[in-house]
């Protein structure tokens, strides 16, 4: 069984047990967080639209945390411009636990 939720604009293909990092959430480590399911999936077949409204996927949250830093880097050329940013994203860390239809 899985479902494919949505949170900050992007969607997320889960199952229970799986551990994804999604947009950063106001929540504490330890916290249970629900996700709204767009798509959910189980032997008995596949809901989407007004059937899957019902679907609440429960998560804990286990990390809060930053990616790796991304080098960006502006440059015009013959110009002597150049910048020089590094980037870290925030991001939550959640275990998916139920997936409840």
């Amino acid at each position: 069984m899985y479902a494919i939720i949505e949170n900050g604009g992007k969607q997320y293909k889960v199952s229970e047990g799986d551990v994804v990092r999604v947009e950063k959430l106001k929540a504490e480590v330890g916290d249970e967080v629900t996700f709204r399911a767009v798509m959910a999936s189980d032997e008995s077949g596949v809901k989407i639209g007004k059937d899957a409204e019902n679907v609440k996927v429960t998560a804990k949250v286990e990390a809060q945390d930053k990616f790796r830093k991304i080098i960006v880097f502006k440059y015009k050329s013959k110009k002597n411009e150049r910048k020089k940013q590094g980037h870290r994203q925030p991001f939550t860390a959640v275990r998916i636990e139920k997936i409840s239809l």
